[in-house]
C-alpha cells in the first residue's frame, strides 16, 4: 500500500516486549517518515517516553474503553498490531482501518514447552515482528533494538571495573539459584555488581554474605539506575528478563542463562554486544513458556558455573 501519514503501534506491556519493538517503531518513522503513535499500558510509558521515533504516546490503566473514541477521532491509516490479543483486537476492529498483526505462532510453542517437539520457526520476535509492516516496504536496518532513558546524576557508581547481574526475574523458574551466583562470583576476575528489586533482597544478601567481591544495588535503585549500572559494567549477566534486552540495546556482552524459558522461543537478546553467549542447563530440564511450573529440582541446577566464569574472564 501506499506509504500511510499516521500509522498506531500496539504492544500493551511487558517491558522486554517493548524494548523488543523498538526497532519497528525506528524503522516505520524513518523509512516512511509517518506520524507514529504508539499504544501500550501507563504502567510501561516510562519505557516509551524518551523515544524520539514516538509522536504520540496512549496510555490505557484497565480498559481499551478508556481511550477507543480518542483513537478513533485521530483517523489513523495503519494499525500494526504487535500484542494481537482480545483488546488490541476491539482496538482494530473500532478503527478500521487497515492493519497487520504478529503472528504468535501459539500452536507451535505449546507444542514445543510441552512436548519437546520443535516446530518453531528460526526467527527471533523482533523478525516476526518487523514481518508486520513488510507491506508498507519497511525493511529491517539491521542497527537493533533501542532504550531511551533519563539518567540519574545522584547514583552512585562502583569506581572499578565490574560485571552487572541481573538476579531477579518474574519467575522461580527463570532465576538462577543464589548457589549458582555464588559459584560464578568466585571465579570472576571482576567484582559483581547485584541488580534487582525488593523481592530479590534475600537473594542479594545471601550472595554478598558469601561473596567479598560482590555489591548489591538490588532494592536500592531504579530502572533507570539499574540501566545505568548496566551501560557501564564491563558485561552483563542475565536471566531471561527485561533488563536482558535492555542490556542488548545498549549493545552490552549478554551473557544469558536460561532455565524453564527457552531461547527457541525467540526472545533471546538481539544484536547485543559481540561477545554475548548463551548458556543453558547440561541437563534436560522441564520447560514453559512463563517459568512458573513448579519442578521438584530446579531448571538451572546443572548450569556450567565454571563455563561461565571461564568464558566471562576470557572477555573483560
Amino acid at each position: 500500500m501506499d506509504n500511510p501519514s499516521k500509522i498506531l503501534i500496539i504492544r500493551f506491556s511487558s517491558i522486554g516486549d517493548i524494548v523488543l519493538t523498538s526497532p519497528v517503531i525506528r524503522c516505520l518513522k524513518q523509512q516512511t517518515n509517518a506520524e507514529i503513535h504508539f499504544l501500550c499500558k501507563s504502567s510501561f510509558k516510562q519505557h516509551l517516553e524518551h523515544n524520539p521515533y514516538i509522536d504520540r504516546l496512549w496510555c490505557i490503566d484497565n480498559s481499551v474503553n478508556e481511550i477507543i473514541s480518542e483513537l478513533q477521532a485521530e483517523s489513523f491509516d495503519f494499525v500494526v498490531d504487535l500484542h494481537n490479543n482480545i483488546r488490541s483486537q476491539q482496538i482494530k476492529k473500532s478503527i478500521s482501518a487497515p492493519s497487520s498483526s504478529l503472528k504468535k505462532h501459539n500452536i507451535e510453542k505449546w507444542i514445543f514447552v510441552n512436548l519437546g517437539i520443535d516446530k518453531l520457526p528460526d526467527e527471533h520476535i523482533v523478525d516476526r515482528y518487523l514481518n508486520t509492516v513488510e507491506s508498507l516496504g519497511v525493511k529491517n536496518d539491521s542497527q537493533g533494538l533501542d532504550y531511551f532513558y533519563e539518567k540519574s546524576a545522584e547514583l552512585s557508581k562502583p569506581q572499578d571495573p565490574y560485571v552487572a547481574a541481573v538476579i531477579g526475574g518474574q519467575h522461580d523458574g527463570k532465576r538462577l539459584p543464589a548457589e549458582k551466583w555464588i559459584e560464578i562470583g568466585s571465579l570472576l576476575k571482576l567484582p559483581l555488581v547485584l541488580l534487582g528489586g525488593n523481592e530479590d533482597l534475600n537473594m542479594a544478601n545471601e550472595i554478598t554474605s558469601k561473596l567479598s567481591n560482590a555489591v548489591s544495588y538490588a532494592g536500592k535503585c531504579g530502572f533507570f539506575e539499574s540501566t545505568q549500572l548496566i551501560e557501564g559494567s564491563e558485561c552483563v549477566i542475565s536471566n531471561d528478563t527485561g533488563l536482558m534486552h535492555v542490556a542488548s540495546a545498549l549493545k552490552k556482552n549478554v551473557i544469558s542463562v536460561w532455565g524453564q524459558t527457552s531461547p527457541r522461543l525467540g526472545m533471546y537478546p538481539y544484536m547485543a554486544g559481540e561477545h554475548s553467549r548463551i548458556f543453558e542447563p547440561t541437563n534436560k530440564r522441564t520447560l514453559s513458556k512463563l517459568g512458573n511450573k513448579k519442578t521438584r529440582i530446579h531448571a538451572m541446577s546443572s548450569i556450567d558455573s565454571n563455563a561461565i566464569a571461564d568464558y566471562i574472564n576470557s572477555i573483560i
